[in-house]
């Protein structure tokens, strides 16, 4: 008698879970390469990813960094790192942690100076100044650290709770913070980058030369590496 029973692939529900299995490591392989071939092309020549502009002639370095911005690191650096950013940018998110670790490692050589160019959302204008109104107090950078690790807020209430977790003064906070002390500030970077021609955040520039959007963790400390070694 002839066996009449099939192996489970040659059935059609077993034919759709092969073809969905492919599909899928397919999918994946293509997404693998891609984001591979994109950071070996940005360590190998960062001038071919997120292309690096040329400072133009004629901008004056003040644009760039801004008189009243804050920065840490190094008075008298190789490297000067602007990134014009906004607290609710995922983007900027990713980044705020390697250039904390670029901070620390290149301390007397690295300057990190960060410029306010709220455009994500509509709650990225408060977000700016609350970042201002603790620096007022002396913890912009505690602030900073704070706004990207709870990205998502935006009430008064839970920006406010945000700045009693460091330990300033939250009645000072609180006033600086309702008054929008810092707006014109804010205001001035807006002005700047667009001048800079910005389309969006962030924006980076490196010893004076401008470079668009998200740069993978791995890319960014190897191309301060490159700079701080050639110079």
């Amino acid at each position: 008698m002839e066996d009449t029973k099939k192996d489970w692939y040659t059935k059609w529900w077993g034919i759709l879970i092969i073809f969905i299995l492919a599909l899928v490591i397919i999918i994946t392989t293509a997404l693998a390469l891609t984001f591979l071939n994109y950071s070996k092309q940005f360590k190998d020549n960062p001038l071919l990813v997120n292309t690096i502009i040329p400072n133009q002639e004629g901008i004056d370095i003040k644009i760039i960094e801004g008189e009243n911005s804050y920065w840490l690191g190094s008075a008298n650096p190789k490297v000067t790192i602007v990134e014009f950013g906004d607290f609710s940018c995922p983007a900027c998110k990713n980044s705020f942690s390697v250039l904390r670790e670029i901070s620390i490692k290149h301390k007397n050589e690295v300057k990190i100076i960060f410029r306010d160019f709220p455009v994500v959302s509509e709650h990225s204008l408060n977000l700016s100044l609350a970042g201002r109104c603790a620096g007022e107090q002396g913890f912009f950078w505690p602030m900073y650290d704070k706004l990207f690790l709870n990205q998502g807020i935006s009430t008064d209430n839970e920006i406010k709770n945000i700045f009693s977790q460091i330990g300033g003064n939250t009645e000072k906070f609180e006033t600086c913070f309702k008054s929008k002390k810092y707006l014109k500030d804010i205001q001035k970077d807006l002005e700047d980058a667009t001048t800079l021609n910005l389309k969006g955040t962030p924006g980076w520039f490196i010893n004076g030369n401008n470079i668009n959007g998200d740069i993978p963790r791995e890319a960014f400390l190897d191309l301060i590496e490159k700079i701080l070694k050639a110079s």
